[in-house]
């Protein structure tokens, strides 16, 4: 059995490592396109996020010639409300809008978040970016020089997580610098599979809209994914921008990063299938340590999940290197907890596809399709 799991787990390096060089090939990519079309950016609100002022306020420092800041949110009474005011009274130079509307036109409540803005929105070109992102003034022309491509109609961004000061926040940003940034990459750049993250989607209106439109969006939970999914329907191309977005992750505790990955776990056996099993397989170190279980925790396994655990850090600490993390080197040393955290939260879409989101309780089907559960 010790030869098996040995081999499962240097399996799992080789697939981490063929990652690690995607993401490398992307970052070294050169690429310019002067584009200077209008862009309408619509921030949903919800709460409020870490950093959420200094986040927004990152948009208003654009160095573009021609865009609008769209925020919008479902009430007033939202404590978010507050900060996007003080932003638009701060901007007074910049083409800053809030929509408030508490329509719901489906299911998923980001959807109906930002509908109003969306048919609103005064460009072509949309920018749908998460509020708890923060962006230099480069943003858009590093993301839209993908359009060079005209067969590309949506181009997402690779996301960094940063500022983690507590041990959920730490988490957070080892999994989104090591196995989300480098599964961006390998998926949007190696396989026909769309990996489109609603951290950043810059996209154009004509083309959703000739696709389904954004109405078809409205009971999906995974609307980032179908967004790129609408586009290869139509023949179109999503696209990776090198250009990173920040994810600001300061205070979050476990519970949070649990519910997150548990819910993102879902949502990938529900869009993935036969791709979401091979996760399991480019997690060497769960692998390691299942199987120091199973053979009664005997010593040949130890070490090999003692050195697993070890060589897990260190790319991880390299693909720290690679993305430009803020991750000190010795908290590195937690990245294989966070790897045994991540294989037990793999099993859960098997024994329970029901998510909770934004206070509400939902089944989900193909693709996300969501189904609302009492």
């Amino acid at each position: 059995m010790f030869y098996v799991v040995l081999v499962l787990v240097i399996i799992g390096f080789i697939a981490y490592f063929i990652e690690i060089l995607a993401l490398t090939s992307l970052i070294k990519q050169k690429l310019s396109f002067s584009f200077t079309e209008g862009v309408s950016i619509i921030k949903p609100l919800k709460g409020i996020d870490d950093n959420l002022f200094s986040n927004l306020e990152s948009f208003c420092r654009l160095d573009y010639p021609k865009y609008e800041l769209i925020f919008c949110l479902s009430s007033c009474t939202d404590p978010a409300y507050k900060i996007a005011k003080k932003i638009k009274d701060k901007y007074k130079d910049c083409d800053i809008s809030i929509v408030i509307d508490d329509t719901s036109v489906g299911l998923n409540p980001k959807i109906n978040n930002m509908f109003k803005a969306y048919m609103n929105s005064k460009y072509d070109f949309v920018i749908i970016s998460d509020s708890n992102v923060i962006v230099d003034k480069n943003y858009i022309q590093q993301t839209a020089k993908y359009l060079k491509n005209n067969e590309v109609s949506v181009v997402t961004n690779l996301v960094r997580g940063k500022g983690a000061l507590t041990f959920g926040s730490l988490l957070e940003n080892l999994q989104l610098n090591t196995f989300v940034v480098c599964g961006m990459a390998f998926l949007n750049t190696k396989t026909n599979i769309p990996c489109v993250i609603g951290k950043s989607i810059l996209f154009r209106k004509k083309d959703l809209e000739e696709s389904g439109g954004f109405w078809h969006l409205k009971d999906y939970l995974a609307e980032d994914f179908m967004i790129g999914k609408l586009a290869t329907d139509n023949n179109k191309k999503v696209a990776i921008s090198n250009y990173f977005v920040d994810n600001v992750n300061e205070f979050w505790d476990t519970k949070k990063f649990l519910n997150r990955h548990t819910r993102w776990a879902k949502m990938r056996y529900k869009i993935g299938r036969f791709y979401y099993l091979s996760e399991l397989l480019s997690n060497p170190v769960f692998l390691a340590l299942v199987g120091f279980i199973i053979s009664g925790f005997s010593k040949d396994f130890l070490y090999l999940f003692v050195g697993s655990a070890i060589f897990k850090a260190m790319l991880d600490y390299y693909t720290g290197y690679l993305v430009g993390s803020d991750i000190k080197s010795i908290y590195y040393f937690f990245s294989p907890i966070k790897d045994i955290i991540i294989g037990f939260i793999w099993f859960v879409p098997f024994f329970n596809t029901k998510v909770y989101w934004r206070g509400k309780k939902y089944l989900m089907g193909k693709n996300t399709l969501l189904i609302e559960s009492k």
